[in-house]
């Protein structure tokens, strides 16, 4: 069992009397969202649902799919992970940026199938109830980590809001969140959450932009000078621009920054709610489109997060934010409470916006994988037998998904708040770069891909990342454990990416090709030409024996 998240003694960022305006404008916030997203609520035919009809405009959707990647795990871990660990956080962020390039790959092949859940892209190649139930698998095993860790961070931030981190205020803060976006998932469909993301990436971006000017002028708008800070207030000046102060780095150093830059990369590109983002598009054309202008607010949204980072360390220093939260989850607002004066109202309103960005955050973040989860869950599952969807109808059928997958969520979240569940967020990118880019890839560029190799490489895969994460030090044998008091810390490094995704790729071969099945068979080949070679001999002693002939007057010769 570890200790909350944040720490007891967290200073008072707002200040009593300032308290009460800030919760009362972030709950009225709150209930605007809220509001407005009751108002696009629908209830149409299943396509329209779920992806309003492949009909979104390119540059809408890329807003959108840009909104996808500002999370509110992204928003609060990034900018800490810099101002503590430094190069290493840098990597990280850039990792990150770089998986819409690899989704920018796949994209046109994805929209071009008219395929929207990993069950109906695993179809591809191998029709049957086996795979969709496969691809519904792997979903929830992404979605449901993912719910988790974000209900959690949305939780937490709003108790440090309020100035009370203490464990009782975190529950109660993430009961409340999850319940409010319960209500907003349930009633969304992809055109909604489409309208809050497209809000949410201009508010985002202009609220880290106006927290980094408001740092550079301390340091006389000299970037340089930011640095040099940052450098001489962090925990380690000597190493902060070099690799490998990351506090959880195990064995096997090299290789486990590998591992960790492919799960990362692969992982997020391989998102189902990112997958079925791009499917919304009206063709090939404009899937490529949307991309652009995700990668494009995408690479702006990294190297904005990365100056805040590195200007949370130059103003607030590294040693604050870790008193605050050993992982730097703190440090944005952290950040937004020192750049002005503690009496201005211009702070107040600065601290305020910090929440709702990240309030935004975890709705759209939420809302969009539930959504994802549910779509899988009554396309690929409860819809393939029909019972439900005739009683009911599918819409209906994929509203009540959206509500029991965030109630398993949330009771998971409550249920596990004294732990340290973080190392779920790099789970669920494991899995995803494990079980559904190796699958991607196949059904798109080898005709030979079958549903053995499939089944083989989704199940093998998704078999290793649990086995792999469970025997890891993310789980036992160090201080930052899930069981820091447990050491069966078999596996070395903390993402199983470097092992479970080359392993992917050779059980689908393996199960597609089956060259054993080949070599037996050419065996048996030779066997059965040989005997009847022999037989053939045996059954005819006066026919001519190989490398002997008769001529016309019946004298043999070589």
């Amino acid at each position: 069992m570890k200790d909350s998240f944040l720490s007891f003694g967290s200073p008072d960022l707002i200040g009593s009397a300032a308290r009460s305006a800030v919760i009362i404008a972030f709950l009225v916030f709150i209930g605007l969202c809220l509001l407005w997203v009751f108002t696009l609520a629908t209830d149409d035919d299943p396509e329209r649902l779920y992806v309003a009809e492949q009909s979104l405009p390119p540059v809408f959707n890329g807003v959108a799919m840009a909104g996808e990647q500002i999370t509110v795990v992204i928003l609060v871990s990034l900018p800490g992970a810099i101002a503590l660990f430094g190069y290493d956080g840098v990597s990280t962020a850039v990792d990150s940026a770089l998986a819409l390039g690899v989704f920018l790959l796949l994209a046109s092949r994805i929209r071009a199938t008219r395929r929207y859940t990993l069950g109906d892209l695993f179809s591809l190649r191998a029709e049957g109830p086996g795979t969709r139930i496969a691809g519904a698998v792997v979903t929830l095993c992404i979605a449901v980590p993912l719910l988790m860790v974000q209900l959690r961070a949305g939780g937490i931030t709003a108790a440090l809001l309020i100035g009370m981190p203490t464990e009782t205020a975190q529950v109660v803060c993430t009961v409340l969140m999850g319940f409010l976006i319960t209500c907003f998932a349930a009633v969304a469909d992809l055109r909604g959450t489409g309208f809050v993301q497209v809000a949410k990436v201009p508010v985002a971006l202009a609220t880290l932009a106006a927290v980094i000017l408001l740092a550079l002028r301390r340091f006389d708008w000299s970037p340089e000078s930011l640095l040099s800070a940052a450098v001489d207030k962090s925990m380690s000046p000597d190493d902060y621009l070099s690799p490998g102060l990351w506090a959880h780095t195990a064995g096997f150093g090299p290789l486990g920054t590998i591992s960790d830059h492919i799960v990362v990369i692969l992982g997020t590109a391989m998102m189902p709610h990112l997958l079925l983002r791009v499917s919304a598009g009206r063709d090939m054309p404009a899937a490529r489109r949307s991309l652009s202008v995700a990668v494009g607010l995408t690479g702006l949204f990294y190297l904005l997060l990365i100056t805040a980072g590195l200007a949370a360390a130059a103003v607030v220093g590294s040693g604050q934010i870790r008193a605050v939260d050993a992982k730097g989850q703190g440090a944005p607002i952290l950040l937004a409470s020192e750049v002005l004066p503690h009496q201005s109202t211009s702070r107040v309103v600065l601290i305020t916006l910090v929440p709702c960005v990240a309030f935004l955050a975890v709705l759209t973040a939420v809302a969009s994988v539930t959504f994802a989860a549910a779509v899988s869950v009554t396309r690929d599952l409860i819809v393939q037998r029909g019972r439900f969807r005739n009683a009911i109808g599918e819409p209906a059928v994929m509203r009540l998904s959206v509500v029991a997958l965030c109630a398993v969520g949330l009771i998971l979240t409550t249920a596990l708040h004294r732990y340290p569940i973080e190392f779920l967020f790099a789970f669920s990118l494991s899995v995803a770069a494990s079980c559904v880019f190796p699958a991607l890839v196949y059904s798109f560029l080898w005709p030979g891909f079958n549903r053995r190799g499939l089944l083989w490489l989704v199940y093998g895969g998704l078999s290793l990342c649990i086995l792999l994460t469970l025997t890891s030090p993310v789980v036992s044998g160090t201080k930052y454990a899930l069981l820091p008091g447990q050491d069966f810390n078999l596996f070395p490094l903390h993402a199983p990416g470097l092992v479970s995704v080359p392993a992917a790729f050779l059980l689908g071969w393996l199960g597609s090709a089956r060259p054993w099945e080949r070599t037996a068979r050419n065996a048996r080949t030779v066997f059965r030409e040989a005997g009847d070679q022999g037989h053939a001999l045996t059954a005819d002693p006066g026919a001519p024996r190989a490398g002997i002939g008769t001529d016309r007057d019946g004298v043999t010769g070589v």
